[in-house]
């Protein structure tokens, strides 16, 4: 089983992480921060990667070290869970529609970090949380997970649609991605031999 956890505790944050890159989606989110909550619970569960977190952070100053941190610390736990990606399919790609937004994630387990975000909102809040933390949590997440990441969303009105897109269409590309290819179980998917 490609299973890891992590833990990170700063002066902002402490937080726990661990990953089950073979499970069903079961996941368990604690982070103090509803709709971010539901955001990683949708990752987890389109995935199928069993998820468990928990963060506690200084939110009475804003949201902005938690959700950042939580993407350095899930980030960490998939990558170390990856190992050194041998057999993985490696990459992946998703489009996905919520109502009337539309969202293609394209990535590559590279273990050559880079996000391109082409996500646009009308608005500067969603509930109580900062429309612009989410590009800080792709970015985390990507650095910290060895992840060529692209997210366009392609058209979309609705705020909640369009950030529930990008984080179902993450899922849906990272489960093809971190799948083990039967024909190279026993490959590295590089020709450099290394990822």
């Amino acid at each position: 089983m490609r299973q890891a956890r992590v833990d990170r505790k700063t002066n902002e944050t402490e937080i726990s992480a661990s990953v089950n890159l073979d499970g069903t989606g079961i996941c368990e989110i604690a982070t103090g921060i509803g709709f971010f909550d539901h955001m990683l619970d949708q990752l987890g569960r389109h995935a199928l990667i069993d998820l468990q977190l928990e963060a506690r952070g200084d939110l009475h100053i804003d949201f902005h070290h938690t959700v950042e941190d939580c993407g350095i610390v899930l980030g960490q736990a998939i990558s170390k869970a990856l190992g050194d990606r041998r057999g993985i399919a490696r990459y992946g790609d998703a489009m996905v529609p919520m109502d009337e937004a539309l969202t293609r994630v394209a990535l590559d387990l590279s273990n050559r970090p880079y996000l391109v975000w082409n996500v646009g909102f009308t608005r500067d809040k969603l509930g109580e949380i900062d429309t612009e933390l989410f590009r800080e949590f792709f970015q985390a997440f990507a650095q910290n997970a060895g992840i060529t990441l692209h997210v366009e969303t392609l058209y979309g009105e609705n705020n909640h649609h369009i950030v529930e897109s990008c984080f179902k269409a993450l899922a849906r590309a990272l489960r093809r991605a971190v799948e083990i290819d039967p024909r190279k179980a026993d490959q590295v998917p590089s020709t450099k031999g290394a990822l």
